[in-house]
């Protein structure tokens, strides 16, 4: 689950609204009780919403961003941020003669259960540990030398970096660490998708583009959408 904290503080406060509710339609009436009890089922609505996106929407998005990649089957990819594996090890399936590397700091608050041996384990359930290799870093500061992958992938990631400073830094490393007609894919929320098209225009990178990815990635309400990203490294320097 994606920020299990936030999961469960909203669940808190959506029980407390409830609670609310009911004990005020017992003491007093249903008019006064109305506005607890119908900011709890908009809010139970958003977290539905939420629940809906981090254990099953994402996984169908994904799978579906892949397919559109027609990938040869023998590139090397890096996934930025990669927590439990659910791109890696989406994007390993593509790459049976490839290699499908992921890079996180392994925070608990940003995922549940997240760690390199969890993401290993994942792996071995699906079938790919051959291809499929975990190690952690910073993303401002990739541990890879310059022209290292065919393809950079991230998922909710960069957008908790905090400062736009920083996370342009993390968008220029990706970058860097591209070869040359090479694709980045950066699924993340709100507007921060178009602030790093602008980082990428800076570099001059090519086919630069962003679009929404629909209700199954989003995140507490329509209004905090997620977006994709994609761009491409010249093939001439």
């Amino acid at each position: 689950m994606d920020a299990p904290y936030g999961f469960g503080f909203i669940g808190l406060v959506v029980l407390g609204f409830w609670v609310t509710g009911l004990v005020m339609a017992v003491t007093a009436d249903l008019a006064a009780a109305l506005p607890a009890l119908v900011s709890g089922t908009l809010l139970a609505g958003c977290l539905a919403l939420s629940l809906h996106a981090t254990l099953r929407g994402k996984f169908l998005v994904w799978r579906d961003v892949l397919n559109e990649l027609d990938l040869r089957g023998d590139e090397r990819l890096l996934d930025l941020g990669c927590g439990r594996g659910a791109v890696l090890l989406a994007a390993a399936r593509h790459l049976p003669q490839g290699q499908a590397v992921g890079v996180d700091l392994w925070r608990g608050r940003d995922q549940s259960g997240n760690t390199p041996a969890a993401t290993l384990r994942n792996a071995r359930a699906e079938g790919v540990a051959d291809r499929v290799h975990v190690q952690g870093g910073d993303l401002r500061r990739l541990p890879y030398v310059e022209a290292s992958f065919d393809l950079v992938v991230s998922s909710l990631t960069v957008h908790t970096i905090f400062g736009a400073d920083a996370r342009a830094q993390a968008i220029t490393e990706a970058y860097r660490v591209l070869r040359p007609g090479g694709r980045l894919l950066i699924a993340d929320l709100a507007r921060t998708p178009r602030e790093y098209a602008a980082v990428l225009a800076r570099l001059n990178a090519e086919d630069i583009h962003v679009r929404g990815l629909g209700w199954r990635v989003w995140w507490g309400s329509p209004w905090v959408p997620t977006r994709l990203l994609t761009a491409r490294k010249p093939a001439t320097p």
